[in-house]
C-alpha cells in the first residue's frame, strides 16, 4: 500500500499541489472594500478647483445695520394686543433674573412671541439717616434696583388673563411685575444717561 500510495502521490497530487500554488490568492470583499476606502487622494489639496466666486460680480460695500435703531412698534388689533413690555424689577438680582427666565420660558411654551429680552441699567438709591443729635446726614444703606424687559408682540386678548394669573401666582416676594405698552420712552430707557457727554454735545450744537 505504501508504495502504490507513492506513486499516486507522484503522479497525482503533486502536479495538482504546484498547480494550487502557482495560482494567486482570492481576496474576499470585505478586503476589497478596505482598499477602496482608503484612498490617498481625499487628504490632497484641491489648489481651488471648482471655485466660482471670483465668476460673480462684487457688490458694494455692505451698510452696517444701526444696532441703536428702534424696532417698529405692532399695533393692537381686535384679537390680539401690540407690543408689551412686562418689566421685573426688584433688589434682589437672582430673583430677578430667574422670574424674567421663568417668564420667558412660559411665553415659548404658550407660543407667545418674544421679540427682546433685555435688562435696564442698574438703578443705585441712598438711604440717608440723620444723627439724634445734630442736623449732619450720613449714609446708611445703598439700595441697588435691578430690571429685566421681557418683550412680547401680539399677544392674543383671550390667553392674556390666563397668563397674567399664572404669574402673578407664581410672583417671588420683594419683585414687582408690571405690564405696558411699549414706547419710545421705554426704548430710551435701555440707554444709561451720561451728563457730561450730553453737556458737551449741547456746547457743540451752540
Amino acid at each position: 500500500m505504501s508504495s502504490a500510495f507513492r506513486r499516486l502521490q507522484v503522479c497525482v497530487l503533486n502536479p495538482v499541489l504546484a498547480l494550487c500554488r502557482a495560482t494567486p490568492s482570492v481576496q474576499s470583499p470585505v478586503c476589497d472594500m478596505a482598499s477602496v476606502n482608503d484612498r490617498q487622494y481625499h487628504s490632497m489639496p484641491t489648489h481651488g478647483i471648482g471655485k466660482w466666486s471670483y465668476l460673480v460680480k462684487r457688490k458694494g460695500p455692505k451698510k452696517k445695520k444701526d444696532r441703536f435703531q428702534m424696532k417698529p412698534v405692532v399695533a393692537a388689533s381686535d384679537t390680539a394686543y401690540g407690543t408689551l413690555n412686562v418689566k421685573v424689577s426688584g433688589y434682589d438680582m437672582t430673583l430677578v433674573e430667574h422670574y424674567a427666565q421663568y417668564i420667558h420660558n412660559f411665553c415659548n411654551r404658550l407660543d407667545i412671541k418674544v421679540g427682546l429680552c433685555y435688562a435696564l441699567p442698574t438703578k443705585t438709591t441712598e438711604v440717608m439717616l440723620m444723627q439724634e443729635q445734630g442736623t449732619k446726614m450720613y449714609v446708611d444703606a445703598v439700595l441697588k434696583t435691578h430690571e429685566r424687559v421681557i418683550q412680547l408682540t401680539s399677544l392674543k386678548s383671550t390667553l392674556c388673563p390666563v397668563f397674567m394669573d399664572v404669574l402673578l401666582k407664581n410672583q417671588p416676594e420683594g419683585v414687582q411685575l408690571s405690564v405696558k405698552e411699549h414706547t419710545e420712552a421705554d426704548y430710551k430707557m435701555r440707554f444709561k444717561a451720561r451728563p457730561a457727554l450730553e453737556e458737551l454735545l449741547a456746547q457743540m450744537n451752540h
